[in-house]
């Protein structure tokens, strides 16, 4: 098993965020977590990639106790999040932006692992020494994942990375996130496009008010017209 956390706990003071929470992530899978706004999903991603301590429970990575390691430890284990609104330095080119992914790294791979993302995205090679303000919300979303691959990561997690992207884009960057995962990348993935996850997911869990309240294979919960409906809301809820 290449992730496993079990029991964790996230408060923020009083308001008790991730209460018990328990999943897996195999080696190449792609596994979602699903719900609403405000249940869970953003904080339990942050714990999970250092940026916010486990008030209990514990975190495992290929076989090892991260619980209590730092942010940019866990980055040179392989996890690495791509945040919710992409978060990219817009003060910043966008070689500049992308090479905030190497931070960590030590070997004589970088460049070489740059000019293949640029190769993999034109767009950003094309303004390559451009500040990133001037990106479209798809290519700052692009720029997210480039920076992201430059840490060479064994699990990548993505937090709504939908979010304000039009309908041409997301599907663009399903279809990316299908191919790095068939590439060898296990993916951690929350969005609130549900259909859109469970299509690509093999797994998924569906968190409310911070708790686990179903998992199953992305079929299952798919094919689970009331789960939808109580726990993740309408389409145009999700929309919204």
């Amino acid at each position: 098993m290449l992730l496993e956390v079990d029991g964790l706990d996230v408060r923020y003071g009083t308001n008790h965020a991730v209460k018990g929470v328990s999943l897996t992530v195999k080696e190449g899978e792609i596994v979602t977590v699903l719900g609403a706004n405000g249940a869970g999903k953003s904080s339990l991603l942050k714990s999970i990639a250092g940026g916010v301590k486990a008030a209990s429970g514990t975190i495992r990575f290929g076989g090892r106790d991260m619980t209590a390691k730092g942010a940019s430890q866990r980055v040179r284990d392989g996890v690495i999040l791509v945040p919710e609104g992409r978060q990219i330095f817009v003060s910043l080119t966008v070689e500049e932006n992308l090479l905030m992914g190497a931070y960590t790294r030590s070997d004589g791979a970088v460049a070489q692992d740059t000019e293949e993302i640029f190769e993999r995205f034109p767009n950003l090679k094309a303004r390559r020494h451009a500040p990133a303000s001037v990106l479209s919300g798809g290519e700052q979303q692009m720029l997210a994942v480039g920076r992201a691959l430059l840490s060479r990561p064994r699990l990548m997690m993505l937090d709504e990375p939908s979010l304000g992207l039009s309908p041409i884009v997301v599907e663009q960057l399903f279809a990316l996130i299908a191919e790095l995962n068939g590439k060898g990348l296990s993916i951690l993935l929350v969005e609130q496009n549900t259909q859109m996850a469970l299509d690509v997911a093999s797994r998924g869990y569906v968190l409310e008010l911070g708790a686990v309240r179903a998992q199953g294979t992305a079929a299952e919960l798919a094919e689970n017209a009331s789960l939808v409906e109580a726990y993740l809301g309408s389409e145009s809820e999700n929309a919204a």
